[in-house]
């Protein structure tokens, strides 16, 4: 594959665990898509815009992802079925409070980290330097979103790590 500059099958593992991305950004995305429809309370209109934001930004990275699988010469998945089966998010239930709601999706955020850091590795392992950028990137905006959302969650009498500040 002389675009690339990389053999088919050195690229395989890096595939599969984007695969594995892609399925997790797809269930990701759709429980983004129930909080933003089943919130209610005082903080209904921050977080159903916030929702929105997630859920917006997630379609994005779910066409970038499969367009990078494809760039690989690959096919992504695309059946749900599959999704539910190979992702490590699961499915919840649509009738949560809006902290459940913001605990839940940053625990998402953290599986979406780990999987990111296993395709950095694949991609590594094969200089795949296409991918490590994506997926780099990706790190960065979604550690922040969770920062966020941490931020968001906390009581507004806790204080930040006074090491960290009289540092």
């Amino acid at each position: 594959m002389s675009y690339l500059n990389m053999q088919d099958e050195k690229l395989l593992p890096v595939v599969v665990e984007l695969n594995t991305l892609l399925a997790d950004y797809h269930l990701y995305y759709q429980k983004l898509r129930s909080n933003h429809w089943n919130i209610l309370g005082e903080n209904f209109f921050d977080l159903h815009n916030k929702f929105e934001e997630l859920y917006t930004d997630a379609r994005i990275k779910i066409d970038e992802i499969a367009e990078r699988i494809l760039t690989l010469r690959y096919h992504p998945m695309s059946k749900y079925s599959d999704y539910l089966k190979t992702s490590s998010l699961s499915e919840s239930a649509a009738l949560l409070t809006d902290k459940e709601m913001v605990a839940e999706t940053i625990e998402d955020h953290g599986k979406l980290l780990k999987q990111m850091n296993v395709v950095l590795e694949k991609a590594d392992d094969v200089s795949d330097e296409g991918t490590i950028d994506l997926i780099g990137a990706y790190i960065r905006e979604l550690e922040k979103s969770s920062w966020m959302l941490a931020a968001w969650s906390k009581d507004t009498k806790e204080a930040l790590n006074k090491n960290m500040i009289e540092a």
